[in-house]
């Protein structure tokens, strides 16, 4: 395996991930900067995500049409071009347009870079690449909290923008000179009113519930947005049955091992996406903790997640993807509530641990649901699979943070005073138990499945090392 490329495709990884957790870490300054509420800016969020989830499903098509390289070259330079708009954005209105913007970028460079990985790896080499694919993406993550933090606490905020240039600059150089060429394919007719469905569908559901709980604007506007977005996940199913080349092709869940892994995955990334946005306002507003000091702790997850990159091969040859999934996912979700009980008495050296094992059960988990979604696709259908996981990736990153703030919103109005802890804990409390659900489409899965793809055999014990043929003899 040349690892080279899955480290190369990582650097649009790395850019997203580096984004969303220094944003995350820098939203109570940048809110009163812009004079507007914490919660408010969740629009900033979810923009960026809105517009990932709208323009992934074009990615497969795009790649297909004009070649995954020059696409994913292209992306890079567009999310270059939004983080520069962010950084020099002075309202809500500009920031969250930028962010729009960026999310236009990102939403080509994560599936194309997938694309191209899936195209140019072997399935039995699928589980490393994926880690290689998502070790420098984890390490955005370990180090956007405390340099997000340093440089809002003690710079300005509008840098943190800035540390996307030279890393964008930087993958297009080597992507041109060390990504292979994956050369354009046949491709149908663009399914234009299907992507306008699953535009509306996600940017209906997710800016309803976004702005379900604003003073600024009266509550029908949101509820009509929800259900206008969901009535268009209806219209799309029907379309996407009559036409031979939908946007988004449904019948990829036919594969038992895609279903199972991107039902769990949506459930379990709402819990996700919810708590980088509810654990730096605990800290800050919560606890009193500058930026600084919130990132600090806040990135323990992501070396929790880091750590378990380099043990997810041993442990699903081990156990197989079904039962570390079932751990993972209820060992995540109880994580995740432990957020629940933290106070500003509690020793920041246990939230770091609590932190620590939550980031490794949850990138367990990810892992894992990841390689085993396209364990059993073929080739032929790598493009729909990328494009599929991809969104429903996005939507449900973007329904966690949306998710959490309106449970903020609800708790803090009929406690009829401002936000304070108990509303945090609610949060958490709530998110986990919804976390908890993405097992039951895993335990619905025979222990066998995707056992190419983990290295996994029967009769092979937890502990026990499978003999290699030929050893001793």
């Amino acid at each position: 395996m040349n690892r080279i490329i899955p480290l190369i495709l990582a650097v649009a990884l790395f850019m997203e991930q580096m984004d969303s957790t220094v944003i995350a870490t820098a939203l109570p300054t940048i809110a009163a900067d812009l004079g507007v509420s914490p919660i408010t800016l969740k629009l900033a969020l979810t923009s960026y995500m809105v517009a990932l989830a709208m323009f992934i499903p074009l990615s497969g098509w795009m790649s297909d049409k004009f070649g995954a390289k020059k696409i994913f070259r292209l992306a890079i330079c567009v999310f270059i071009v939004g983080s520069i708009l962010c950084a020099i954005s002075d309202s809500l209105l500009q920031f969250v347009m930028s962010r729009f913007m960026q999310g236009m970028g990102g939403a080509m460079m994560t599936p194309v870079g997938r694309l191209v990985l899936l195209r140019t790896t072997k399935r039995s080499e699928l589980v490393s690449a994926m880690a290689l694919l998502t070790i420098p993406a984890l390490v955005g993550p370990l180090t956007g909290p405390p340099i997000g933090g340093f440089i809002t606490t003690y710079f300005s905020w509008h840098w943190i923008f800035i540390i996307n240039v030279p890393i964008g600059i930087a993958g297009v150089i080597l992507t041109g000179i060390y990504l292979p060429h994956v050369p354009p394919v046949e491709t149908p007719r663009m399914d234009w009113f299907g992507f306008l469905l699953t535009s509306v569908a996600a940017s209906g559901v997710v800016f309803g519930l976004s702005v379900i709980g604003l003073p600024a604007l009266p509550p029908v506007v949101g509820i009509t947005a929800t259900f206008a977005g969901f009535a268009a996940c209806i219209l799309y199913y029907f379309h996407a049955k009559r036409h031979p080349f939908p946007v988004l092709n449904l019948t990829i869940f036919n594969d038992r091992a895609f279903r199972a892994s991107t039902t769990g995955g949506t459930m379990f990334r709402i819990a996700t996406g919810a708590i980088p946005f509810l654990m730096p306002l605990m800290l800050q507003l919560g606890f009193g903790l500058n930026p600084f000091q919130s990132g600090l702790i806040t990135f323990a997850g992501a070396i929790g997640a880091l750590t378990v990159k380099f043990l997810a091969r041993r442990v699903f040859a081990m156990t197989g993807f079904r039962t570390a999934l079932i751990f993972a996912g209820i060992l995540g979700a109880a994580s995740t509530a432990v957020n629940g009980f933290f106070t500003p008495d509690t020793p920041h050296i246990v939230i770091i641990g609590a932190l620590l094992a939550a980031g490794l059960f949850r990138s367990l988990f990810f892992t894992g649901a990841n390689a085993l979604g396209y364990s059993e696709i073929t080739d032929q259908q790598a493009s729909q699979a990328t494009s599929m996981a991809s969104f429903l990736q996005q939507v449900s990153l973007a329904l966690g943070v949306a998710f959490a703030a309106f449970i903020l919103e609800m708790s803090s109005t009929f406690s009829g005073s401002q936000l304070a802890l108990a509303d945090f804990h609610l949060a958490f409390f709530i998110v986990a138990a919804v976390s908890v659900f993405a097992v039951i489409p895993i335990l619905k899965l025979d222990p066998m499945t995707g056992a190419d793809v983990s290295g996994h055999r029967r009769g092979v014990r937890v502990g026990q090392v499978e003999p290699t043929p030929g050893a001793g003899e």
